[in-house]
């Protein structure tokens, strides 16, 4: 895809890969939606990044609020060429612990934003890309990246809830990959490791050293750039499709 004047959806796009993905769209010269819960973030990072980015404060879950994003993306920009889903949660609660059983709540809420959220934006970005004139003989309308992690594959202890939903995001490419590549849609999916985000930021100096340590090359969190350059190979490489990617730094998660 030659992402100049094309129209992008980032969900989580108030912070983090999020945020990160949009600066880097930006700077290639396309329109981006930033959408997160957050209404300060978001509005914030959309400002910094000017005329070209939209912001809209959604729930990710909510069909209504995934709607709203839709039509407002067209309304400003027209159409809708491609969607990076990073918006996500990670808790950590065991099955059974000091605090007694894993909540059902709990679990069920970190599964509605990583997994049903994800599908709640990808079936309505589709619906809409189905309107684009379709680009050279590869016939190609748009291009969808979700956000996975190492967790899908070696899950940690205290991540039951987590690693379940983002192996539902990894279960989901190729099925969805197969389906829409008649529309001349791919779908891709990104798992990363260990990344420098605000979540990693709020961890103890001698907890991030510990996990630096685990990776094996380069030693240390991944940037968020990193995540970002990496959606920009995915959109810009059309042979990418109906895989998912680690971006890890060949780390192997441990139990604990």
């Amino acid at each position: 895809m030659q992402l100049a004047e094309r129209t992008f959806i980032v969900t989580g796009g108030g912070s983090g890969l999020g945020a990160a993905t949009a600066r880097m769209l930006i700077d290639a010269g396309t329109r981006v939606t930033l959408v997160d819960h957050d209404a300060d973030s978001v509005e914030t990072q959309a400002r910094a990044l000017g005329e070209s980015a939209l912001a809209v404060t959604a729930d990710v879950t909510r069909e209504a609020d995934g709607e709203r994003a839709i039509a407002a993306t067209r309304e400003r920009f027209g159409a809708i060429h491609g969607l990076i889903n990073c918006a996500g949660i990670a808790p950590a609660e065991k099955i059974h612990g000091k605090r007694g059983v894993h909540g059902l709540d709990s679990f069920r809420r970190v599964v509605d934003i990583n997994l049903i959220g994800t599908f709640n934006l990808l079936r309505l970005a589709v619906a809409a890309m189905q309107d684009n004139p379709t680009e050279d003989d590869d016939f190609e309308r748009g291009v969808v990246i979700n956000t996975a992690s190492v967790a899908a594959f070696e899950g940690q202890i205290g991540q039951a809830a987590y690693a379940a939903s983002k192996a539902g995001v990894v279960g989901l490419t190729l099925p969805a990959a197969r389906e829409l590549a008649a529309s001349g849609i791919r779908v891709m999916a990104i798992a990363p490791g260990i990344f420098d985000t605000a979540m990693m930021q709020d961890m103890p100096a001698e907890v991030r050293d510990g996990l630096n340590a685990k990776v094996p090359f380069p030693k240390r969190m991944g940037h968020a750039e990193e995540y970002a350059a990496l959606v920009r190979q995915i959109l810009e490489n059309r042979y990418l499709n109906g895989e998912v990617i680690r971006l890890d730094g060949g780390i192997r998660m441990s139990a604990t």
